[in-house]
């Protein structure tokens, strides 16, 4: 008997902004997450971005830190490795924020499908990015929402502005 070959979800690597923002507010980063936590997608993470992000909901958002210490102890996401520093000199023009490079580099070496980020330096369809393209693709939330997951355009818009009451 052979077995049928089940389709592996999309290993998507979110950049902090998306984790951060998906943890604040109930729009489309949170709809990531909500793929990520039900298996239809792969979340792919590093010890950099879980960093960041606990320091910044600690900072800015810290009624928050419940909601992300369990995503973080429940959540089935993949830790990426970080890049070494003799990596990270070699590839001086991944992208054009240099400190966004150890982020690019952890997202290639895991090999994902995606990087989602809000960040412009890491999506913007130009020379800037045409080094990070060759690797893999980088989309903003709704981009991947739509592009990958296959929402409308009528779905991304009604929680544009979506709240937590909303969802109550």
């Amino acid at each position: 008997m052979q077995k049928k070959n089940k389709k592996q979800p999309p290993r998507v690597f979110l950049d902090s902004n998306v984790v951060i923002s998906g943890l604040v507010f109930p729009r489309w980063p949170y709809e990531i997450i909500k793929y990520g936590e039900a298996q239809e997608i792969k979340i792919v993470l590093c010890s950099l971005i879980i960093k960041e992000v606990q320091t910044r909901i600690a900072v800015t958002f810290p009624s928050c830190l419940d909601r992300f210490h369990r995503f973080i102890t429940t959540s089935s996401y993949e830790i990426a490795a970080i890049p070494s520093k003799n990596k990270l000199t070699r590839y001086p023009n991944l992208v054009r924020d240099k400190k966004d490079i150890p982020i690019a580099l952890s997202a290639i070496k895991a090999k994902v499908d995606y990087l989602v980020s809000n960040d412009k330096d890491l999506t913007v369809q130009d020379q800037t990015t045409k080094q990070l393209r060759e690797y893999l693709q980088p989309l903003q939330p709704g981009t991947f929402l739509k592009e990958v997951m296959g929402w409308t355009s009528e779905e991304l818009e009604s929680i544009r502005y979506r709240t937590w009451q909303d969802l109550e």
